[in-house]
């Protein structure tokens, strides 16, 4: 059975799309990984769009917006600030795997930042996002600051680059790499052993 790893970090909204869809488009099982945008950025040299000027931000997000409404989700709200730093909510999103709620913490956390518009630089709000899961939030609180959550991250965040993984959310299929929330549909068409269209 080919091995299907769903890469994401909650600060990308394409990320929190491809999470609402994964469920009705790729067959399980699936490995959710979390890993650090930010990390990534750094070993790859790249930087996010939503900072690269006013108009291609405002350009990105309409398109945002307009994919949630293709796709039959509710209205983005956007956090403010958006960006902002997520390393938190990434080590809260690493312990809450660990801990076998790992799906049910990143779904409220996505929803938590762009359905609510509520920003998860804020521990605050991350913690919530937690209890709503079912998780202790002392316990997350914790498990963020455990050196064994912050190597949990670091680690997974290295071997998805070592993979090909260059941004979120990306899809890997026994190292056969679809990055993207538009090429979730490719990523079911390979696993099928259909074509996959090509960019």
């Amino acid at each position: 059975m080919p091995r299907v790893t769903f890469y994401f970090d909650l600060g990308s909204p394409y990320a929190y799309l491809a999470a609402e869809r994964l469920p009705a488009l790729l067959a399980e099982p699936v490995e959710w990984q979390p890993l650090s945008l930010g990390g990534l950025f750094k070993l790859t040299g790249r930087g996010s769009w939503a900072l690269a000027g006013a108009a291609r931000r405002q350009a990105g997000m309409a398109e945002i917006e307009r994919r949630a409404q293709r796709y039959g989700m509710p209205p983005i709200h956007w956090p403010d600030p958006w960006p902002s730093n997520y390393l938190m909510a990434m080590r809260a999103a690493t312990f809450a795997f660990a801990r076998g709620l790992g799906r049910e913490f990143t779904l409220c956390a996505f929803r938590h930042a762009f359905q609510f518009g509520r920003d998860l630089g804020v521990p605050a709000h991350v913690l919530e996002a937690a209890e709503l899961a079912g998780l202790d939030r002392g316990e997350v609180e914790a498990g963020t600051r455990a050196d064994r959550t912050k190597q949990a991250l670091r680690s997974a965040t290295e071997a998805a680059w070592e993979l090909g993984v260059i941004g979120v959310p990306t899809i890997a299929i026994d190292g056969e790499v679809f990055w993207g929330d538009d090429r979730i549909e490719d990523a079911a068409a390979h696993l099928k052993g259909a074509p996959a269209s090509r960019r």
